[in-house]
């Protein structure tokens, strides 16, 4: 009895959520909103948020539905199509404007503390007497050491507009210390280091293409055309792109008049050529561009052109494969849209866009996953269709920039010893404990010789090795030799840094061991 009564209620329940159902159905189709089915002005997507807005049962956030809206169908089109809300599109104006509005400093975070690194020369924090070596414990009343607090929040906290006061307290020799720091316009610089590495070969890293770019490379290339240059090695590892007209006037620089740069063609735009007008002043420069899987964008139009012109020789490993252009379509409220307008071309036309694969963010790990970074004949190129530079060679496109010479990844040094003192960051903050002893003597020196020398006098190899015991690791005598070769030259950087030569010394004591350095050095 009590099984029939339950089945029962059942069925008699099923049947009133069927007509109950039925009722909303009928409700809501009665009147039928009229779709004459053309999807080309956009209307059924109208039609939807107007009922949402009319009939939806709770009050809705109308912004957020918008935005929402307009990233979900975005998200149809190529990974690289983005809207931007204003405070990431601030953001990213920010990196490639070449300057920001903040206190004018560079530190790191060793041990939960955040450390100056370096005092941009002219800024507020200069001005006000913040010094390099000081620990920063509060940003107006927030205590950021020893808390973990992010570094992402860190920077927040004393970034702000120009005029406007923030206060920073430092730890100094055993005191606190408060300022008051005006914020102001802060350059932010691109070329990361530009030195010569020996009599005739010149070195310079560029990190991105920002609107100071032209510029600074320029600036930096005249100063080692002076030094005697007759080679250069341009480095545009990690170089995530920019503005196209910065690697416009960069190529321009080493090619002849007439010489093809790049061009760009969509639906809606015609094709566009790109050429050198001839007055260049590094025409005659031997050149050697350094480039890895986290090239993109801009410096993959500069190696592009280099490779395709027959014009210097490509060293490292396939590039990202970014081939689209971007066009910045901003609103009043301050959020934009980067919509993709065209594609590039290389001089021999090769659009180097990989493919919009399902796994088209991860596609880093893919290569690191099937052995590209150490392995050049396991590099996904494209050979349904052959380019040729302008000496005949056979350049494919499709996926990125092949290198002419490929540099694997250097994986046969990293011994226990040292991924062990990776993971607890040893190597920064032995740095740190070195430049707290000896800071005034540090702080002094400007020239790569007087580093060189002092820094050998110190015995960072004895003072590391020691600091790494206190840690509990100790080094086997069978990996010394690639202590010796590979940490050491590191160690040195990271001191070097805290001199006044900064990245200079930081890059020209690492290069020692870069393979991809090392490799367009012999060609």
């Amino acid at each position: 009895m009590k099984d029939r009564t339950y089945t029962a209620l059942v069925a008699l329940m099923g049947v009133v959520l069927g007509v109950l159902a039925t009722l909303v159905v009928v409700k809501m189709t009665g009147d039928r909103k009229k779709f004459d089915g053309d999807y080309n002005r956009w209307r059924k997507l109208n039609l939807i948020l107007q009922e949402v807005e009319r009939n939806y049962v709770d009050t809705i956030d109308m912004k957020a539905m918008t935005d929402a809206a307009v990233v979900a169908a975005l998200s149809k089109l190529d990974p690289h199509t983005v809207y931007m809300p204003p405070v990431v599109l601030e953001a990213s104006e920010t990196e490639l404007a070449g300057n920001f509005e903040g206190i004018g400093i560079q530190f790191n975070v060793p041990n939960d503390t955040a450390i100056v690194l370096s005092v941009i020369p002219g800024g507020p924090s200069e001005k006000a007497g913040l010094m390099q070596g000081d620990r920063i414990l509060k940003v107006d009343t927030s205590v950021i050491a020893g808390n973990k607090t992010p570094q992402d929040s860190m920077v927040a906290k004393m970034k702000g507009p120009s005029g406007t006061k923030v206060g920073i307290t430092v730890k100094r020799d055993g005191a606190e210390i408060p300022f008051e720091i005006t914020r102001g316009k802060i350059p932010v610089h691109c070329v990361d280091a530009a030195f010569m590495i020996n009599d005739t070969t010149g070195y310079i890293r560029l990190s991105k293409f920002t609107k100071t770019t032209y510029f600074e490379f320029s600036s930096a290339a005249e100063k080692l055309l002076g030094a005697g240059m007759k080679r250069l090695i341009f480095d545009l590892r990690d170089n995530t792109g920019g503005y196209f007209d910065q690697a416009f006037l960069v190529c321009n620089e080493f090619l002849e008049k007439d010489d093809p740069i790049v061009y760009m063609e969509g639906l809606h735009r015609p094709r566009q050529d790109f050429k050198a007008d001839g007055n260049g002043k590094l025409k005659d420069i031997d050149l050697e561009v350094l480039i890895n899987e986290s090239s993109a964008s801009s410096s993959e139009i500069f190696a592009g052109a280099m490779q395709d012109n027959d014009r210097g020789v490509i060293v490292g490993r396939r590039s990202y494969g970014k081939g689209l252009v971007q066009e910045p379509v901003n609103f009043t409220d301050g959020s934009g849209l980067r919509l993709t307008v065209s594609r590039f071309y290389t001089p021999s036309g090769r659009c180097i866009q990989k493919p919009y694969s399902d796994d088209y963010a991860y596609d880093l790990y893919e290569r690191y996953a099937h052995g590209e970074m150490t392995d050049a004949d396991s590099m996904k190129v494209d050979k349904s269709r052959e380019y040729y530079t302008r000496e005949g060679r056979v350049v494919y496109g499709g996926g990125g920039i092949v290198p002419d010479v490929f540099v694997p990844m250097d994986t046969t040094k990293a011994n226990d010893f040292f991924v062990r003192a990776n993971k607890k960051s040893l190597q920064v903050r032995f740095a740190s404990s070195v430049f707290d002893r000896y800071r005034r003597t540090l702080t002094s020196i400007d020239d790569f010789a007087s580093l060189e020398k002092y820094l050998d006098a110190l015995d960072l190899k004895g003072k590391f090795l020691e600091y790494a015991e206190k840690e509990g690791l100790v080094l086997e005598k069978s990996q010394e030799a690639d202590f010796d070769t590979y940490m050491m030259p590191q160690i040195r950087a990271l001191v070097g840094r805290y001199s006044k030569l900064e990245d200079e010394a930081f890059y020209r004591f690492y290069l020692v061991i870069d393979e991809t350095v090392n490799t367009a050095l012999e060609l």
